[in-house]
Formats: C-alpha cells, structure tokens, sequence
C-alpha cells in the first residue's frame, strides 16, 4: 500500500503540477482510441487514491465511476469531492461480481505489491472485467529508476513492458497497446536517481513537490509532446512508465 504520508502530497499537487497533467494527456492519447464508439456505462478505478482522477473521468465523460481504495487517506479527499461511490476494497479481492464493469483503470496501484503477490490483482482486475471491455494500467518502469521517492512511496516493484504483457495475458486479457511514457525526460531522471541522490545520500522523501514555474512549463511541455507522437501510434522504447490497454475476450 502507498506509504499515507503521500496522498496530502498528492492532494495538493494533483491538479496542477507538471507530472499529473502531462500524464493525463498521455493516458488520453494512448486510451482513447480504443474508447471511441464504445459503450461504456459503469468504470472501477482500482487504487483510486484521492479520488481526483475518479472526478475527472465522472465529469468529461459522464460514466459511473466507481472509486475504491485499501486507505482511508485517500477515500477521505474522495468523499469530500463528492464521489459517493467510493469504498474501501482490497484491488486483489474485489468485492464486485464477474464482468460487471465495461472500463477498469488501475494508474500506478500494482507496483506496490511485493514481486510474485502482483497477480492476484491481476486476476481480479481482469474478473470484473466484461467481456469485451477494457482494462487500462500505468505502471512505473524499469528497475534502475528507483529513487528515493520510490522508497518513500512504498514502491515496492516496477515492470518491463516483456514482464507487464506476460501477466496481462496470463489473466487471461488480448493487449491492444503497450508503451513506455514520460521517454523524453528519462535522462534527467538517470542522472538524478543514479547520480545525484547516491551523492547527497538523503532519507528517502516525496518527489511530489512544486518546483519553479519555468521548470514545471518546461517538463510539462515534454510530456505534451509525448502525448502527440503516442497519439500519432508511435510506441515509444524507453520510459519511466508504462502504459497498456487490454480487452477481455
């Protein structure tokens, strides 16, 4: 579970800072395509966190969204928001029956399962899957970009895009699409996780934290772009994070 430290951090960030607004336009670019001219009525988020991205979706596109989450941290923001379906549930034992949902979303949820207990979610985010819909993950990738933020989230594993279409299809789910994201800034990222923070050799703490404007601009001018050139169909070959859309069959 996400260290609940975190999700204040998130709270205040969510709806203006570089990375949670970059990668919303990423998801976008990279799960419309399979959401046009689909009927969707009911969507989970599994992991919804505050619930702020439960919010959005409820508000552009007018589906039913349910929210639910392991911590009360979070379900707190999402109540307050006026989201009156989210619950507290564990992502690897859903309280929902098979096949109810035609969208489940899961952003950044199982990388905080230990490596080999993942599958559990897995099999059940697929479950509760209706055949023919549509499962959409983000994860964090790629283990050599572990930082001291990973550490203070509780991050607990990150995948290849190989290991993430392995147990997508293993829960029994055809992939439609699997790319890396946010690829643009990896460098910055390398020298930072690798580099840098070795040197300072500080506690673990929350990357989650306004930085000046210009540079909030400019990161986020990456991610905007990413989401262009994802949006035009490239997959991308390198990233922090990955991206999939999977349909049950």
């Amino acid at each position: 579970m996400m260290n609940p430290r975190e999700i204040g951090n998130i709270a205040n960030a969510e709806g203006g800072f570089w990375w949670y607004r970059g990668m919303r336009e990423v998801l976008d670019s990279v799960a419309d395509p399979w959401l046009r001219n689909r009927k969707v009525v009911r969507m989970l988020d599994a992991g919804c966190g505050t619930g702020y991205f439960a919010r959005l979706v409820e508000q552009q596109r007018g589906w039913q969204v349910y929210p639910i989450d392991l911590a009360w941290e979070g379900l707190t923001h999402a109540r307050g928001m006026g989201l009156s379906r989210a619950s507290q549930s564990d992502v690897a034992a859903l309280p929902f029956r098979d096949g109810c949902f035609d969208v489940v979303t899961s952003m950044d949820v199982l990388i905080h399962f230990p490596r080999g207990e993942e599958q559990r979610a897995f099999a059940e985010l697929a479950r509760v899957t209706a055949p023919g819909g549509l499962l959409i993950l983000r994860v964090s990738a790629l283990d050599i970009l572990r930082s001291r933020h990973s550490q203070f989230a509780h991050e607990k594993q990150r995948f290849t895009r190989a290991r993430l279409i392995h147990r997508i299809q293993e829960a029994g789910l055809r992939v439609l699409r699997c790319t890396y994201a946010n690829s643009l800034l990896l460098p910055v990222a390398l020298a930072k996780f690798r580099i840098w923070e070795p040197m300072l050799r500080k506690e673990p703490e929350s990357g989650v934290k306004p930085v000046p404007r210009w540079l909030d601009s400019l990161f986020y001018s990456c991610l905007r772009a990413e989401s262009k050139l994802l949006g035009s169909g490239l997959d991308l070959p390198i990233g922090q994070s990955l991206l999939l859309v999977g349909e049950k069959t």
